[in-house]
């Protein structure tokens, strides 16, 4: 039978409900043609380009318009690159240690920093702070036809710069958002409209060229969703994705539905919000490969990272891997420059690039795993099940052309006789009749040979050193199993994926023995091999019982 190891990450407030863990894999539809209708890939690794300033990556901007350029708020310092592995160049200095919410006009970079903020002239080279004496301060900052729009700091009031300019802010150019009493915690711009989130609500504005203030409410675009966190407010596939609180609660993840909040976080993932504690700190960004586009939700007090894909509308989770346990991922924010899709440390000044083909992080361990119920929805009758073996269907000969392990051997002559390390007896000479000694060539260690046969020798037998194979020379995959419902799971079974090439090799388990009085069984397997994953199912050969 096909057990159900595809799908999305599902852990219930109760494991025994349901237990589908998915951490560093996200699944594909196939929508023609296919062995299965859709297969499991691993997560993209990431691959170091440069370390920039002392740390953290507090933002990531790429100049859209040109394209030559990309800038990084490292700690407090803020750099302009052309390119990947270009030197960094040091424009200023940028306070706070939080994150950082940029825009820009074409011109100018206006840089967030949740109060004290910055412009950098593109043209003139020249990075200062806002200086006008009617700037209140930005949390977060969005660009609407020529103007530049930001948050005052714990108020609700919104501002819009100067036309083009940044830098002047006129002291009647603002507006509160009193839709509801709520404070706003953050903006942004979407499709020529600015979305205002407060704590209980949101509401949209547009550009209407007023003469006081040309920003305007739009009649009826107005919700009861609010916002946990200014830096969870990100756009992607036409829309808008947030993290959502009210007077009712919060936890639940949104997007956004023309005016409205559509919920796409499930009872799983808002029960692992939950037990986060304080989510006020959580970020988010964006990114889009190979057609996935995905929303990437941080929790840096839960220590945790959530993913959402459009495509498949599915979720699974995104580690790091740290001390034999999982942890958030690394990447901290995002751009896209050249091509690359370019994320910052969360803890350091590495800049990574996310890329399909690699699988570690900055040469670290990746762990993914995966684990389901055997048994299909609606299948299990609570009788005992013998479990026979276990097929991983997948593609196999993923291994690396790397050196192989090897064990410690006698090393011996062509004639098969062991050379040893001698005290007094015949030595082996060099054609020219020097002699042949250990390392240490202190002329009492000569090398002999001795027969197989021989039991009392004078010396020291030389053998080989054993080594290792290298990691992914011969990939394995890892199997155990639960019997009571997840809460504690057997041993580990190891299985390989085939070493490079071997494209017929099968990876399968057997004799795994037999289901216990819960008469239910969860599979995990997990890996941590810097191979390709690709998983299309699994074949699961069960015989059932009376019990």
């Amino acid at each position: 039978m096909k057990t159900p190891i595809l799908g999305s990450a599902y852990v219930a407030r109760s494991i025994n409900a349901a237990d589908n863990r998915m951490v560093n894999l996200f699944p594909e539809v196939i929508l023609e043609g296919g062995k299965e209708a859709g297969f499991l890939n691993r997560a993209p690794g990431l691959q170091l380009q440069q370390t920039v300033g002392t740390g953290p990556i507090r933002a990531l901007w790429a100049h859209q318009t040109n394209g030559s350029d990309f800038y990084v708020v490292s700690g407090n310092q803020f750099y302009k690159l052309s390119g990947l592995n270009a030197t960094p160049t040091l424009l200023g200095t940028v306070s706070g240690t939080g994150p950082v919410s940029i825009a820009d006009n074409g011109t100018q970079l206006f840089i967030a920093a949740n109060g004290t903020s910055y412009i950098y002239n593109e043209v003139t080279n020249v990075f200062a702070q806002i200086l006008d004496p009617d700037f209140a301060g930005a949390v977060t900052v969005a660009y609407l036809d020529g103007y530049f729009v930001f948050n005052q700091p714990d108020s609700q009031i919104i501002w819009v710069s100067q036309l083009l300019d940044g830098t002047s802010v006129d002291p009647l150019d603002f507006a509160s958002a009193e839709g509801s009493p709520d404070g706003v915690v953050g903006l942004i711009a979407d499709h020529r409209e600015l979305w205002v989130f407060g704590t209980d609500s949101v509401e949209v504005w547009y550009n209407s060229g007023a003469a006081d203030f040309p920003l305007t409410r739009i009649q009826g675009a107005f919700n009861e969703i609010g916002c946990v966190s200014a830096y969870t407010i990100a756009k992607m596939d036409n829309g808008l994705f947030w993290l959502g609180t009210d007077a009712r609660g919060q936890g639940i993840v949104y997007r956004a539905n023309g005016y409205t909040g559509v919920r796409i976080s499930t009872h799983a993932v808002e029960y692992a919000i939950a037990q986060y504690g304080n989510i006020s700190d959580a970020i988010a960004y964006t990114y889009q490969q190979e057609g996935h586009a995905f929303y990437v939700l941080t929790f840096p007090s839960g220590n945790a990272t959530w993913v959402y894909d459009v495509a498949t509308q599915a979720w699974h989770e995104r580690a790091g891997f740290s001390g034999g346990e999982f942890m958030r991922h690394r990447s901290n924010c995002q751009c896209n420059f050249g091509g690359n899709i370019i994320v910052g440390d969360f803890e350091n000044g590495n800049i990574y690039t996310f890329d399909l083909d690699v699988y570690a992080d900055n040469g670290g361990i990746q762990k993914w795993l995966r684990s389901w119920r055997a048994l299909p929805t609606g299948q299990n009758n609570l009788k005992r099940t013998a479990h026979h073996s276990l097929q991983l269907d997948c593609e196999t000969g993923v291994g690396l052309n790397l050196y192989p392990g090897y064990d410690s051997e006698n090393i011996d002559t062509e004639a098969g006789l062991n050379l040893v390390a001698q005290y007094v007896q015949t030595f082996l000479a060099t054609q020219a009749g020097d002699t042949l000694t250990t390392e240490a060539g202190d002329g009492f260690e000569p090398l002999g040979q001795y027969e197989l046969s021989d039991t009392d020798i004078s010396g020291y037998e030389l053998v080989t050193n054993s080594y290792p194979a290298a990691p992914g020379y011969n990939p394995e995959v890892m199997l155990r199993w639960s019997d009571d419902g997840g809460h504690t799971y057997s041993n580990e079974h190891w299985s390989s994926l085939g070493k490079i090439g071997a494209y017929g090799h099968r990876t399968f388990w057997r004799r795994l023995g037999m289901t216990l009085k819960l008469r239910d069984r969860v599979y995990e397997l997990s890996g941590t091999d810097p191979n390709k994953i690709a998983i299309m199912g699994a074949e699961l050969i069960i015989s059932p019982t009376n019990a």
